[in-house]
């Protein structure tokens, strides 16, 4: 299930009731989007792993739940409940979850 609210007024929504586990791999939702930044809920069921790879936009996670470690240009972060984690464009990443996680991921144009 995908929805996007594009930005054309403001916003509203509770994250929570956003989040839903697949069975496997990866679930993500476009939450809004507008001409600068995307806000994109993304929910990963438990040992879902992505390979490493590189965005062409600036990228922030905010973690809501569950538990990961994300490889960010070589270095190993535990993602848990309040880990905010900044990415430059173009900076490989990979992620693995140990239990099923949910963040939220903003991507910004890079400047």
């Amino acid at each position: 299930m995908t929805s996007t609210n594009l930005a054309t007024s403001s916003f509203v929504t509770e994250i929570k009731d956003q989040i839903e586990y697949p069975e496997g791999g990866v679930l993500s939702k476009v939450l809004l989007k507008d001409n600068n930044c995307q806000y994109t809920l993304f929910c990963l069921a438990g040992g879902t792993e992505i390979s490493e790879h590189t965005a062409t936009r600036n990228a922030t996670v905010n973690v809501i739940e569950g538990k990961g470690i994300l490889t960010l240009e070589g270095q190993d972060i535990t993602l848990e409940p309040g880990v905010f984690v900044f990415m430059t464009a173009h900076a490989p990443h990979a992620l693995k979850t140990s239990e099923n996680l949910a963040f939220l991921l903003t991507l910004s144009e890079a400047k």
